[in-house]
């Protein structure tokens, strides 16, 4: 069994040195962190993340090819690679449309901009020229780098709609399906598979990263008060599939996209949630968590990917998933 995490990218550079370091000691594989618009950049988190770390592989969850060029994206992943001595992952999507109007980009063809962006960014990974004339990218035959990269990178796509989930199956080495609940794994796992199909592969040569989002503490208060915090944040910004199997609309996270966007009241944001809005993720003790994902497990989960908050306090999280979480998995394993 694999496990990662993953964080959004809103603390300060030191505190991801140090939950690295703490998720490399508990014996996760995996260390993820966002780059979600106006917060801090993670490539420049992932810097001194690889510099503190020898063993965890380092991964970007994601960047998007419309406010970073995929031939910048490629030199980013083959820097970042280099100086991590071939730990980096690339966690690539089309990003949130309702984030990327704040900077006036409309999300046109996502589909399209991230198939065009995997092959150009694979191409250019792979030491090759990538001339392109797509309905995306445009690129002439001085597409390419200027340096030898380490290796083509492996690719992790983020999904919430199905055709991205289709295009995990059809062209990444990895993916990043959001399930929100964590049960939403039987409803996206399909649509990987059929695009899995469709190309000939075989799904499970793909590492396949069952992202929950969960928020574990001694203080079941606290626990889910955190959860509130990235539901409040991140609900208006998801996709109908997964809206749907939580019973919900876009609609339904207007007032709190409104208090916590516009109205800056974050208090208020998390008194509007209800609870089907709170099913998103795990809030609770390290039992709870390992109750939730012993499901998945049954559903044929072999990547684990714990996500924000984590818990009221991410680093005590991760030294008791590394204490209770991870060892009951891997002893299954057996």
């Amino acid at each position: 069994m694999k496990f990662s995490v993953r964080l959004n990218n809103d603390l300060p550079v030191g505190e991801y040195v140090r939950l690295a370091q703490a998720a490399e000691a508990a014996g996760f594989d995996q260390f993820w962190v966002s780059n979600d618009l106006f917060l801090r950049s993670a490539p420049v988190i992932l810097t001194a993340v690889a510099q503190a770390t020898r063993r965890i592989e380092i991964g970007t969850c994601i960047l998007n090819p419309y406010t970073i060029n995929p031939a910048e994206i490629a030199m980013a992943a083959a820097t970042l690679d280099e100086y991590s001595g071939g730990r980096f992952n690339l966690g690539l999507s089309a990003g949130a449309g309702d984030f990327l109007k704040w900077v006036g980009i409309a999300q046109d063809k996502p589909r399209t901009a991230v198939v065009e962006s995997v092959r150009a960014i694979n191409g250019l990974l792979s030491g090759e020229r990538v001339p392109l004339d797509g309905d995306f990218l445009r690129w002439g035959n001085e597409a390419y780098l200027r340096f030898k990269p380490l290796r083509r990178v492996p690719i992790y796509l983020g999904a919430m709609s199905p055709r991205i989930l289709e295009a995990i199956g059809e062209i990444a080495d990895g993916g990043l399906p959001l399930l929100f609940p964590p049960e939403h794994y039987a409803t996206v796992r399909p649509y990987i598979e059929a695009g899995a199909a469709r190309a000939g592969r075989d799904v499970e040569s793909i590492d396949l990263a069952a992202c929950v989002w969960c928020s574990i503490g001694d203080d079941r208060a606290a626990a889910i008060d955190a959860l509130k915090e990235k539901i409040a944040y991140y609900g208006h910004a998801m996709s109908p599939l997964i809206w749907a199997e939580l019973g919900l609309t876009r609609e339904d996270f207007a007032p709190v996209e409104q208090a916590i966007m516009v109205e800056q009241d974050v208090e208020k944001a998390k008194a509007l949630l209800t609870e089907p809005m709170l099913k998103i993720g795990i809030a609770g003790d390290a039992d709870d968590l390992i109750a939730r994902l012993e499901g998945l497990v049954a559903m044929g989960v072999r990547h684990l990917s714990l996500g924000p908050p984590l818990g009221p306090d991410p680093l005590a999280a991760i030294v008791e998933v590394g204490r209770k979480v991870i060892p009951h998995f891997r002893r299954e394993d057996v």
